[in-house]
C-alpha cells in the first residue's frame, strides 16, 4: 500500500464523519490500519453510492490518489453524487454526557488508559473528547450519544485510528468515533463544531506541534 494512497484515504475518511454512518466508518478505518485499500477500493464507493453520499472536488481527487490504484471500479467512481457545498452538519457537540453519569465514568477510565498507551510517543499531541447528538433525534436519547476523540498527530494516522478505535471498543464503544487529524488538515465544519465544544483528556510529553485548541 502506498503511502500516498494511504494518507489520500485516511483523509477522505476523516472528511467523511457525520455523513457515512458511523457502523461503517469505524471498520473503513479499521481495514485502512491492516493496509486493506483493496477491499476499500470495492466497498467505499458503493456505500457512497448506497447512501447517496456526495463528495466535494477536492474530495474526488482524495478518492482517485486512495482508490484509482487499488484495482476501483472507474464506472463506480464517476457516478459519486457531485457536491458544490457541504451541508450544514447533522450532529450537535458538548464537552460533558450530563445524561449518563456511567458513561462519564468511562471516559475517565478511558482518559487513563490513553495516557498510559500515548506517553512519550513523540509523534502524537494532545487527545481530546466530546460528546455527539444528531440534531433530530430518531431513537431513544441515551443510544444516539457518541464519544468522539480528536487526536492530533505528525505520522502514523492510519494506524494510530486503528488502535485508538481498538482501546475505544475495549472500554464498550461498540462503533468507535476517532479522528486522528493530521498537521495542516483545515477542520471542516463537522470538527470544527466537535473541536470548539471538547475538553483535554492527554497530552504526549512530546508534542509535536502546540495545542489544537488555542
Amino acid at each position: 500500500m502506498g503511502e500516498a494512497a494511504e494518507s489520500a484515504c485516511h483523509e477522505l475518511l476523516l472528511r467523511l464523519a457525520g455523513r457515512v454512518p458511523d457502523r461503517q466508518l469505524w471498520r473503513f478505518r479499521d481495514w485502512l490500519a491492516a493496509g486493506a485499500l483493496p477491499e476499500l477500493s470495492h466497498v467505499l464507493p458503493l456505500t457512497l453510492l448506497r447512501e447517496r453520499i456526495g463528495l466535494l472536488d477536492d474530495e474526488f481527487r482524495l478518492l482517485d490518489v486512495a482508490l484509482r490504484g487499488q484495482g476501483a471500479d472507474v464506472a463506480l467512481l464517476s457516478s459519486v453524487r457531485e457536491l458544490y457545498e457541504l451541508p450544514e452538519p447533522d450532529h450537535t457537540f458538548s464537552a460533558h454526557d450530563p445524561d449518563n453519569v456511567s458513561r462519564n465514568s468511562l471516559g475517565d477510565q478511558l482518559a487513563v488508559l490513553l495516557a498510559a498507551l500515548l506517553r512519550g510517543r513523540r509523534s502524537v499531541g494532545e487527545v481530546r473528547a466530546t460528546w455527539r447528538r444528531p440534531r433530530q433525534p430518531t431513537g431513544p436519547a441515551g443510544l444516539e450519544v457518541r464519544r468522539v476523540l480528536l487526536v492530533t498527530a505528525a505520522d502514523g494516522h492510519a494506524a494510530l485510528t486503528g488502535e485508538l478505535q481498538r482501546v475505544q471498543r475495549a472500554v464498550g464503544e461498540a462503533d468507535p468515533c476517532v479522528e486522528v487529524l493530521p498537521k495542516g488538515y483545515a477542520p471542516l465544519p463537522y470538527h470544527r463544531a466537535a473541536l470548539a465544544a471538547s475538553e483535554l483528556l492527554c497530552v504526549s510529553d512530546e508534542d509535536p506541534y502546540g495545542q489544537l485548541v488555542g
